[in-house]
């Protein structure tokens, strides 16, 4: 007992010390919610001390500064985007061709003979009248024919004479005989006709037949280009061809056609008929496109509802064209799917321009469409309203998010958006608030813009530089 107590009253001390530390570190954790906020509250304020100043030139994250020599070499365009009406459609392949029974036109030697002479080459310009080739004639029958007017109107000079001497006669001369003359006369004036138009339609102009009437006869012949037919005239009433030259704008009568092939050399023997050369007329050509049989729905409704197509014709800027200010309509739906390829054909008209090219005297006009060139066709499928229709490169993408920058002078600030529909020259971006309708939306390069600001690192300005409250970038005046 004396030891046991011995024992206590050694270790009195050190147990007292643990029930009053074990007492204190009961009484913090059953009050720590009245101590903690308080120590937190003081670190927070203990780090806001130590963290540097914030300045007005302080970048926010979204944003990116760039001199004015970096907006030079990205070539950067701002422009103010409001909302707007923008077409869904389906791309479907096209190409120009001729207008069938319009843009091509054979030209046809009208006698047998041996071509002598060549007046017109593949690309020259011509116009109905010209001189195109000269044939001497080997056709006997035209010869025949020439022989023949000139003794039916020696015939009609002798029957007029001796009419004129029955009449002198009087009363003396039964009336029969006057009656027969006259007759005659007649019958001579059929024939002359006859004579006159077949030598008309081989070829010999009004001036040759009145030389073979007398006598002399043609032993050679112009060929000529012809002369446009009324419906072709009817197809070009809203007036002459416009083409672009040096001094500006011009017009071309409408009968105006070009050599493009050439099917004789001089020497050759040609039978009548044959085909000398073609002559093209590239005012009025088509745009055919093949659609496949799941879009022909979507071509009949466009035509149903007269919505018009767009066409990209993929020109090069340095052509240098006018804006094409045609509107197109699909005027026709081929009925018949093509076995091979199994699309049908569709078409669309289109009036052509043209450049006139002088050189040595020879004329050439440069037509800005022409047959085989490539297009692109867009058919109008769905129609959306409100919303902002952006270049395709004025849009970023960054994994599921997409991003549009907008312009402050030199503050390039990056804002996110919703995409509705794209196509290759198009993005169309939602007005759901995220962007503001007049804002200055940066027109390109916004995907150097996006990597530029991702990679940004400090404040984002450029060294040596300071920006102004209304965004605008200065350099310092030590550094000036």
């Amino acid at each position: 007992m004396t030891r046991f107590l011995r024992f206590l009253k050694s270790m009195g001390k050190p147990l007292l010390y643990v029930v009053v530390i074990g007492g204190l570190g009961a009484g913090g954790y059953f009050t720590r919610s009245h101590w903690l906020p308080l120590l937190q509250h003081d670190a927070a304020e203990v780090a806001a001390e130590s963290a540097p100043e914030t300045t007005e030139s302080d970048t926010p994250a979204e944003k990116i500064l760039l001199t004015d020599q970096a907006i030079a070499n990205l070539h950067l365009t701002a422009k103010s985007t409001l909302p707007a009406t923008y077409w869904k459609t389906i791309q479907v392949p096209g190409m120009v061709v001729d207008r069938p029974g319009r843009s091509d036109r054979g030209v046809i030697t009208p006698v047998t003979g041996v071509v002598t002479k060549i007046h017109r080459f593949p690309g020259d310009t011509v116009r109905p009248g010209d001189e195109l080739f000269t044939i001497q004639v080997l056709s006997e029958s035209l010869h025949a024919i020439q022989s023949n007017l000139f003794k039916a109107m020696k015939d009609i000079f002798l029957a007029q004479e001796r009419k004129k001497r029955l009449a002198s006669a009087g009363e003396a001369i039964p009336e029969a005989r006057v009656i027969e003359v006259e007759s005659q006369i007649t019958r001579l004036g059929v024939a002359v006709t006859a004579y006159r138009r077949e030598l008309r339609t081989r070829g010999l102009t009004p001036e040759q037949i009145e030389r073979a009437a007398k006598g002399d006869l043609v032993s050679e012949i112009n060929v000529l280009v012809p002369a446009p037919s009324d419906d072709t005239e009817a197809l070009t009433a809203k007036g002459p061809v416009v083409i672009q030259t040096a001094g500006g704008r011009t017009e071309v009568p409408t009968a105006t056609f070009e050599v493009q092939e050439l099917n004789v050399d001089v020497g050759h023997q040609v039978q009548s008929g044959k085909t000398l050369c073609v002559l093209s007329d590239h005012r009025m050509l088509d745009i055919e496109g093949r659609a496949f049989r799941d879009e022909t729905l979507l071509l009949e409704r466009s035509v149903r509802r007269q919505w018009p197509v767009a066409v990209d014709f993929q020109e090069n800027a340095a052509a240098d064209w006018p804006p094409v200010e045609q509107t197109f309509f699909i005027r026709q739906i081929a009925n018949v799917i093509d076995p091979v390829n199994r699309t049908f054909g569709f078409r669309i008209p289109l009036d052509n321009e043209s450049r006139e090219v002088n050189e040595g005297g020879r004329t050439q006009l440069l037509w800005r469409f022409r047959p085989g060139q490539k297009v692109k066709i867009l058919v109008r499928i769905e129609k959306i309203e409100n919303a902002f229709v952006l270049p395709a490169d004025a849009v970023t993408r960054d994994l599921a998010e997409a991003f549009v920058f907008t312009q402050n002078v030199n503050t390039f600030e990056r804002k996110p958006v919703r995409i509705l529909a794209q196509d290759h020259l198009h993005t169309v971006v939602a007005n759901d608030g995220s962007l503001v309708p007049g804002s200055f939306v940066v027109q390109n390069a916004a995907a150097q813009l996006n990597r530029m600001l991702k990679s940004q690192s400090g404040d984002g300005l450029p060294e040596g530089y300071h920006i102004h409250a209304d965004g605008s970038l200065h350099k310092n005046e030590d550094e000036e």
